[in-house]
């Protein structure tokens, strides 16, 4: 276990840089032929924390194929603007994001996913909280949705670490270098 955590923003995107369409749906995703599970085991295994906004949470938990929360082997850290009581396997976080964030990070423990959503991503780049960024590029243009990357002010230097690619997704691995903090 290490000190000093990285915080990975690991997330799929349309190559026109949408994470959803306007109505929260990821079709489009699931019908691009990837190769197993496009690296997410793997990933999955390199990390000990995820990090989320309330939306994301709230859609996860909506999703058809969902029977019992998929992070219960996680410590799991879910931003909301509102007091709500934790969870079995879910803290709900209604503090300042960088100072939580920063404690987290001198625990002892492995990575921290950043699972989303674009509101958390933006906060989390203004704050020059994100260490790496692994973003699986699907091959669809879909001409609206939920952005991966909002407007904001921030803006982020990265150095490409790696490409992969699990058949028609590209997964590109970038290191943050420096931000406008």
């Amino acid at each position: 276990m290490r000190h000093n955590r990285n915080i990975v923003l690991f997330i799929a995107t349309s190559l026109d840089g949408y994470i959803a369409t306007e109505d929260e749906q990821l079709d489009w995703l699931f019908e691009v032929e990837g190769e197993g599970d496009n690296g997410i085991s793997d990933f999955y295994s390199t990390i000990d924390t995820v990090l989320m906004g309330r939306k994301t949470y709230d859609w996860i938990l909506k999703a058809d194929d969902v029977k019992e929360y998929p992070y219960s082997d996680k410590a799991s850290y879910v931003f909301n603007r509102t007091d709500r009581k934790d969870l079995e396997h879910t803290h709900f976080i209604n503090e300042d994001v960088e100072s939580f964030v920063q404690k987290l990070k001198e625990q002892p423990g492995e990575r921290i996913w950043l699972v989303g959503g674009g509101e958390l991503v933006a906060t989390f780049l203004e704050k020059g909280l994100i260490d790496e960024v692994i973003m699986t590029v699907a091959p669809k243009l879909i001409g609206s949705g939920i952005p991966l990357f909002q407007k904001g002010d921030y803006q982020v230097d990265l150095e490409l670490k790696g490409v992969q690619t699990f058949n028609q997704f590209v997964e590109l691995h970038y290191i943050v270098k420096s931000t406008n903090r």
